[in-house]
């Protein structure tokens, strides 16, 4: 039994065929330890501590499409290629083991390049229009072909992670990567069917992406799509001002074949337009699911006292309450919780916090993100 005042977050979810135990799920974390592209024991290893600590659903660090120029640093893994796959199904095999629920992330860097790393990929990088933000030129302008063999890179992965025993797959749509690079109005500059002066219009390419995800992996399998209105191009950015831009922008994507949406905001108790009177305050996760009527995950600087972004930056932060997750949870606004680095620094988080033993929840130090603990 779960201590009472967090109740909520162990009822169990059930959407198509993935049923959980709890609603905590592990954040995608970007992690570079992937020699070559390719995850080894450690990785799964990694992610097996953290099905034995008891988190409903594992979504994997970021894993790139087939590509020649899909990630931006050299020890990403792929989702693609026999040695990587192979990897791959020795980790859904060890989460299996212990209980646990896991998607891949499948992803597209785009243009970007990575804040750690000087390292290029052999080709050119590429994204909607040679962009990687406003005014700045960085790599190709993606041709039709481009596109083309980009969408059915996704439906290939998203079948390789069902074929490989997979619970779920998410695609990442969100942070200033490649098809996030679509919806920005400063990165999509196209004049073609994939672009246009609307977010409704920029939003093209991701709902091919995911009817292509869709038509790979058939009707009852769930598909995730993780999007944000913040990039890493600019923190501050908002794709969409008013609840009738958002909508626009995601009604087509779950009638595209999207069950939830993962809402990245940099805070999740915020709301996300605090100018509207009477929504109790919905943050982006909420927005979301009341637009779309998809179920939705709710992620940002979960049980921790400093945002995620200032870990980047050297900072540590001390355990938090978890009461005003709670109060959203038991009101329904969204349906699951993403936790990111309380989870990474400590695979029994889920555990002290069923117990109540706040007493032994860790401190969060950048230090842990250089390790595969």
């Amino acid at each position: 039994m779960s201590a009472p005042h967090v109740a909520a977050l162990f009822k169990p979810f059930k959407i198509k065929s993935l049923e959980l135990q709890n609603r905590i799920v592990m954040a995608p974390m970007t992690r570079t330890f992937s020699p070559g592209g390719v995850p080894g024991d450690n990785v799964a290893a990694y992610y097996r501590r953290r099905a034995e600590g008891e988190v409903g659903l594992i979504l994997s660090e970021g894993t790139v499409i087939d590509r020649p120029a899909s990630k931006n640093h050299p020890d990403i893994p792929f989702f693609h290629g026999k040695a990587a796959l192979e990897g791959w199904a020795h980790v859904i095999e060890e989460v299996h083991a212990a209980g646990g629920k896991m998607g891949p992330q499948i992803w597209h860097t785009g243009s970007t390049s990575h804040p750690t790393t000087d390292w290029r990929p052999p080709s050119p990088v590429e994204s909607p229009s040679g962009l990687v933000g406003p005014g700045e030129p960085r790599g190709n302008a993606m041709t039709d072909e481009d596109i083309a063999d980009t969408i059915a890179a996704f439906a290939r992965a998203a079948a390789d992670a069902k074929r490989l025993g997979f619970d779920v797959v998410e695609i990442h749509g969100a942070h200033g990567y490649l098809i996030d690079q679509f919806f920005w109005a400063g990165s999509n500059k196209r004049t073609d069917h994939f672009g246009g002066a609307t977010l409704k219009e920029r939003a093209r390419f991701a709902a091919e992406v995911v009817k292509a995800v869709r038509n790979a992996v058939g009707p009852d399998f769930p598909v995730l799509l993780r999007v944000s209105q913040w990039k890493q191009q600019d923190y501050s950015y908002r794709l969409a001002e008013t609840p009738g831009e958002m909508a626009d922008w995601l009604v087509p994507l779950a009638e595209a074949g999207v069950d939830i949406f993962h809402a990245s905001q940099r805070r999740f108790w915020e709301p996300e337009f605090p100018q509207i009177d009477g929504d109790e305050g919905l943050n982006f996760a909420g927005w979301a699911k009341k637009l779309t009527g998809a179920a939705t995950i709710s992620v940002g600087s979960v049980g921790l006292s400093g945002e995620f972004l200032a870990a980047f930056g050297g900072e540590s932060s001390q355990p938090e309450s978890l009461d005003k997750l709670v109060r959203r949870l038991e009101r329904e606004e969204f349906d699951l919780i993403a936790v990111g680095r309380a989870l990474l620094n400590d695979p029994l988080w889920i555990r002290k916090v069923r117990d109540g033993d706040t007493q032994n929840l860790k401190s969060f130090s950048p230090a842990a993100m250089l390790e595969l603990a």
